[in-house]
């Protein structure tokens, strides 16, 4: 099965550049392993990280969002503390709300491209 995320930075603060990107997508990666999915396709903005992931029947979509966005957001703010305001943040990184899309009904080749092609920071 296959699921498009979309993860929104806390009040879209644009926080996100491209090291932090990679070091996100790092983790997600992991986190996917961790899932036994596949994290198919990441790319984000400073505001907001896109991720279309390949998971087994068997994983609660919920819980696999709730893993890749606590150990993504301790992760980035132990590595990235300069960067990171807690006091503007309040202390979270990622919004609490998320954007989870079924991707039966478009060709993944699409999807793939949509994500590709967001504009990334430099």
């Amino acid at each position: 099965m296959h699921v498009h995320l979309v993860f929104v930075t806390k009040y879209r603060l644009g926080v996100m550049d491209d090291e932090m990107l990679r070091a996100c997508e790092t983790v997600m990666q992991k986190v996917c392993e961790d899932f036994e999915a596949e994290l198919a396709e990441f790319n984000g903005d400073a505001d907001h990280v896109h991720l279309l992931v390949n998971y087994p029947p068997k994983v609660a979509v919920t819980k696999l969002v709730n893993s890749l966005k606590g150990v993504s957001a301790r992760v980035l703010r132990r590595d990235f503390t300069g960067r990171l305001n807690h006091a503007r943040t309040h202390g979270h990184l990622w919004s609490p709300s998320y954007l989870a899309a079924s991707c039966g009904g478009a060709p993944l080749s699409i999807i793939n491209q949509y994500i590709e092609q967001q504009n990334r920071p430099q």
